[in-house]
């Protein structure tokens, strides 16, 4: 699990993405331009929701989000994103 001095407010939820594809089923090596953006990451940090919305997702699950979904940030040399949690498609 990885550490981070982040704590988001109220339904937003922090998400490292996995890591993009490196080759195809057929080992096909994918190169960095061509690479499909992860929809998929675990969740680092939960905010503590909304009054009358508890979080339904928590820290270690393995979500499935929209394509676009989200902010990328950079802390400690790693990418992360920051999204509500109603972005997030489904826990995996």
């Amino acid at each position: 699990m990885t550490q981070v001095n982040i704590k988001p407010l109220a339904d937003r939820v922090l998400v490292e993405p996995a890591a993009a594809e490196e080759k195809t089923a057929a080992g096909i090596i994918i190169p960095d331009t061509a690479k499909e953006k992860p929809q998929k990451g675990t969740v680092i940090a939960v905010g503590n929701g909304k009054k009358d919305e508890p979080m339904t997702v928590k820290e270690g699950d393995m979500v499935l989000y929209g394509k676009y979904a989200g902010t990328e940030i950079a802390m400690h040399g790693r990418d992360f994103l920051i999204m509500r949690e109603s972005d997030i498609l489904a826990i995996i």
